[in-house]
């Protein structure tokens, strides 16, 4: 029987991961191991400073208070029974591609995976305010987990998915998007006149790149990345050398 781990930034309460799960029930045994509050945007961070809990909802759902990189580590160590066969992360509501899969923690729980071993999925859906459907993400995510279970990615990479809204125009492998990012805080004052700060995006405006995530996923395309944890700019490598030689 295949295993699969299914995890978020959302909240185990989000309807992006119960479509997910049971999308991925065609494909195999699913346990939801999931923050108990929204996570969003706090990357690849783990919990080292205080005690973490866990809450079983359901029978093959568990909540717990941390991040999606907590919740890979625990399910793994803690909750499930048999090593996964491979995790995947998601559905986002909301897209991440380009710079922003450094903030995400949906990605995050999809690169935990893969630096332990795992085959992993990041999947991501367009934002939307009115009701969100996942029928299409959800399809293509069960369709993709199957073909990497049938011929594994090398190790330590995995795949960051971004499923547009409306009419599907077809799927395209992309690289990340480049984008310049602007962010401007704003200060406020509580009603005590006490000073508090929110980040907000001053300007954010993304470099046209032919094969990028982002402009695959503006003309309504599927956008599967590639992605890996090596950070090294292997370009510079040599460059870097001459200037430590100096």
């Amino acid at each position: 029987m295949i295993r699969i781990l299914v995890t978020n930034d959302d909240g185990h309460f989000s309807s992006g991961i119960h479509a997910l799960a049971t999308a991925l029930r065609d494909v195999g045994e699913v346990v939801i191991v999931a923050p108990q509050t929204e996570a969003s945007a706090v990357g690849h961070a783990l919990t080292l400073r205080r005690p973490l809990r866990v809450e079983r909802i359901s029978e093959d759902v568990f909540a717990v208070d941390g991040t999606p990189t907590d919740c890979v580590n625990i399910a793994i160590d803690q909750i499930l029974t048999h090593k996964p066969d491979i995790i995947v992360s998601g559905i986002n509501k909301g897209f991440n591609i380009g710079d922003d899969v450094t903030y995400s923690g949906t990605v995050a729980g999809a690169l935990e995976g893969a630096l332990l071993g795992f085959p992993a999925i990041a999947v991501s859906q367009q934002f939307t305010r009115d009701t969100f459907d996942f029928t299409a993400a959800a399809a293509f995510a069960a369709q993709m987990t199957a073909a990497v279970l049938a011929s594994p990615l090398p190790p330590r990479s995995f795949l960051n998915i971004n499923v547009p809204g409306g009419a599907i125009q077809g799927v395209k492998i992309t690289v990340q998007a480049r984008r310049n990012h602007i962010t401007k805080v704003a200060q406020r004052l509580d009603p005590r006149q006490r000073p508090y700060f929110w980040i907000e995006e001053a300007s954010d405006e993304w470099d046209f790149v032919e094969n990028s995530d982002h402009n695959a996923v503006k003309n309504g395309f599927i956008s599967v990345t590639p992605l890996q944890p090596d950070l090294t700019d292997h370009a510079i490598l040599e460059r870097v050398s001459a200037l430590v030689s100096k």
